[in-house]
């Protein structure tokens, strides 16, 4: 249950490739770079438990350096790629950094980074280097390739994307653990998605983030190969399907929406015969999309609910969530609790804030507020969505809490608007949410983002509330539409859609209009 075992078995086997150079790493390679990055660590005084700060685009260094922090107790943070260098800076110091890794590819932001990181003793650059920065591969090379004796298992210390509010920190809570402890992750892959030595996983997203980092990591521990893209692209991906005969993936809806809306004969062209299993987590997917996705692919398709801060997990494969339509899942980890507003657990059918009980635990780091708030008086954590569970134990979400709107006294969800716009086919991406109105405190608001960006205008606008109105109540459906080029997602799928709704706000002083 470590690459050191499969450098040994299978040292010429690929740990993982980059689709778009082809650069392939090998178990034996990855097993002496991550030795030699845990030598340079301790060279450089770092202990078990001090942190690093990697901010790195999908390179095909990041592994390395992940798995010499494993191999050496350090807690590392992998910082999103989209950040500007204040944002990039705040996340460094706040998780209290020792050590700063870069590359020339973000050369712009390293570089302003540097008087804004003055405080962290060392800093480092892949693929070239600036003032302020030493070489990553000229100072590891110098190292030898031999583990160090003080082997002991690191882990992540990952950011929540901030789409309710600046990033947190979550720091689980965990004992002293050998390198080749056998993760609840890597049990989860092998038993419910049948992952192995033999697995092929394509990895289209942004590797800083939780769970491409993690499955990624779980492939390495298996023995398998992992074929990482550099950037998402649909067809691209389809292609590498069949190229390198992909048996397992993972993905977010707003893929599945691009896939869907490639010309019919582009995704004829694509062989995807070989995909045992495609998962997909991270933002909610309407219906009619993971319909369509079943129906293309088979019933491969599996659901998980959960977060950073790994305090509890849902999961449904295809013929469950045909059964339970809309459901991320039962609980695998955890037991589902849903609350109302003061904490009293509530029937099934009804909908209130999920909680885990018996869950991971987890600390947000150096918030002990954000710690406390994310917990009731039982110990309950929560992640602040807002769903229920049905008779058969399976949860649906309805929203994030922090997006409700309160219109006349009545609370709406948005999602159930939001999934039905992006079905439409001259939308590809939409966000709603509220927005102030004098005489009910919120009223609904859509921005979309079109198919063709030349037909945004009152034409469209009208034809998607009519749509809407369709389909929906009308307290349901927008009052009005604006369009954007290009809606404000994380890599991960994730919507920010807090930056829309704040332009809306401005000059606000409450929510209560």
């Amino acid at each position: 249950m470590h690459p050191y075992i499969h450098a040994r078995t299978t040292p010429d086997k690929p740990a993982y490739i980059m689709a778009g150079s082809g650069e392939a790493v090998t178990y034996r390679q990855l097993d002496e770079q991550s030795n030699r990055a845990a030598r340079l660590f301790r060279a450089l005084g770092l202990q078990a438990g001090d942190h690093i700060a990697i901010f790195l685009e999908n390179n095909a260094r990041f592994f390395e350096i992940c798995w010499g922090a494993q191999r050496s107790g350090l807690i590392y943070t992998a910082i999103s790629s989209r950040l500007t260098a204040g944002e990039v800076a705040y996340i460094a110091r706040d998780c209290g950094a020792r050590l700063f890794i870069t590359s020339k590819y973000l050369a712009e932001r390293a570089a302003e980074l540097v008087p804004m990181l003055a405080d962290v003793p060392n800093r480092f650059m892949i693929d070239g280097t600036l003032p302020g920065y030493q070489s990553w591969e000229a100072t590891i090379a110098r190292q030898p390739a031999t583990p160090i004796d003080d082997e002991t298992a690191g882990h992540d210390m990952l950011y929540s994307s901030g789409t309710t509010g600046r990033p947190k920190g979550v720091l689980p809570v965990v004992a002293p653990q050998a390198i080749d402890f056998d993760s609840p992750l890597s049990a989860i892959t092998r038993q419910l998605y049948g992952m192995d030595a033999n697995t092929v996983y394509l990895s289209p997203a942004p590797l800083y983030h939780a769970a491409p980092l993690r499955f990624n990591m779980s492939i390495m521990r298996l023995g398998g190969t992992s074929v990482i893209m550099e950037h998402f692209d649909a067809e691209e991906f389809l292609r590498l399907v069949g190229k390198h005969a992909i048996t397992h993936t993972q993905v977010v809806p707003t893929m599945f929406v691009r896939f869907l809306k490639l010309p019919a004969d582009v995704r004829r062209r694509h062989d995807v015969s070989s995909l045992r299993c495609a998962i997909h987590a991270a933002a909610p997917c309407p219906i009619p999309t993971k319909e369509q996705m079943i129906d293309w692919w088979g019933p491969i398709v599996w659901e998980y609910y959960g977060g950073t801060e790994g305090n509890g997990l849902t999961m449904c494969n295809s013929a469950e969530w045909m059964a339970h339509k809309g459901t991320v899942g039962r609980a695998v980890v955890g037991q589902l609790k849903i609350c109302d507003e003061d904490g009293n657990e509530l029937p099934q059918g009804e909908p209130g804030t999920v909680y885990f009980a018996e869950g991971r635990p987890f600390e947000y780091h150096n918030d002990p507020v954000k710690t406390a708030e994310s917990r009731n008086a039982r110990g309950w954590t929560t992640l602040g969505d807002v769903g229920y569970v049905d008779a058969d134990g399976f949860l649906h979400l309805t929203d994030r809490k922090a997006f409700m709107i309160i219109s006349g006294g009545v609370n709406i969800y948005p999602q159930e608007c939001e999934n039905l716009l992006i079905n439409h086919p001259r939308v590809i991406d939409c966000a709603v949410f509220g927005v102030p109105n004098p005489e009910f405190g919120e009223e609904v608001k859509a921005v979309v983002q079109p198919r063709d960006m030349a037909e945004a205008g009152p034409a469209l606008a009208d034809e998607l509330m009519a749509y809407c109105r369709q389909h929906l109540s009308a307290i349901k459906c927008p009052r009005s539409i604006d369009f954007e080029a290009e809606l404000p997602r994380h890599p991960t799928g994730k919507l920010y859609k807090r930056l829309l709704r704040d332009r809306y706000w401005q000059g606000h002083t409450s929510r209560i209009a």
